[in-house]
């Protein structure tokens, strides 16, 4: 037996990077408070909002894998949040010049009482930045609502002088290798549920 999919998340970025698994799903927003708490890492706020955010959905869709996911990125264990606007996007990459930030891409699948929560962390260096070109990314990438200023998954990788992970979807916030191993043990294995191609007319 297999179970439907929910994506437990408003981010186009995690839609469309599920898509390429080819899993019929949909959507729920899982409307969580993403507050962190006093001393809380950034790696364990990543951990409990992905729990967090998978366990609201899941309570309202019983029978249903949900699949939640957050990301948080640390500077020398410091929080690097969303910039939230220009100014802010320009004082956090002024700041992550040439400096090397973690970024913790978390996810948690849950069935019903089931649950398997990972942390996928990327390592990235930033290039050395000029104003110039700080000022030119964000007039293009506009990344107000991303963590650390930077859209990997577009000119993003530009800022970039290097990048480790041991998935390189992780950085764009849903780490679909790891994924892949989840869903399997929940019965959802995408090799063999994924929808084959409609053929074309002849």
């Amino acid at each position: 037996m297999t179970y439907p999919l929910i994506l437990a998340s408003s981010s186009i970025y995690r839609r469309d990077l599920l898509e390429r698994l080819r899993i019929p799903f949909f959507v729920v927003s899982p409307e969580v408070d993403e507050t962190p708490l006093d001393a809380e890492s950034p790696k364990d706020l990543a951990l409990r909002l992905a729990q967090a955010k998978a366990r609201a959905v899941a309570a309202r869709y019983p029978g249903h894998i949900v699949i939640g996911a957050d990301q948080a990125a640390s500077l020398h264990g410091v929080p690097v949040g969303k910039p939230g606007d220009r100014a802010g996007g320009q004082r956090q990459l002024r700041a992550l010049s040439g400096q090397t930030v973690v970024f913790h891409s978390a996810m948690s699948v849950v069935l019903d009482q089931q649950i398997q929560t990972v942390d996928v962390p990327t390592t990235c260096v930033f290039r050395l930045l000029s104003e110039v070109a700080i000022d030119r990314y964000l007039a293009i990438d506009v990344p107000y609502d991303t963590a650390g200023s930077a859209k990997a998954e577009s000119l993003g990788i530009a800022l970039m002088q290097s990048m480790e992970s041991q998935d390189p979807t992780a950085i764009i916030g849903l780490p679909l290798i790891e994924l892949t191993r989840l869903l399997a043990g929940f019965g959802l294995d995408p090799l063999e549920h994924a929808s084959l191609p409609i053929p074309s007319p002849v």
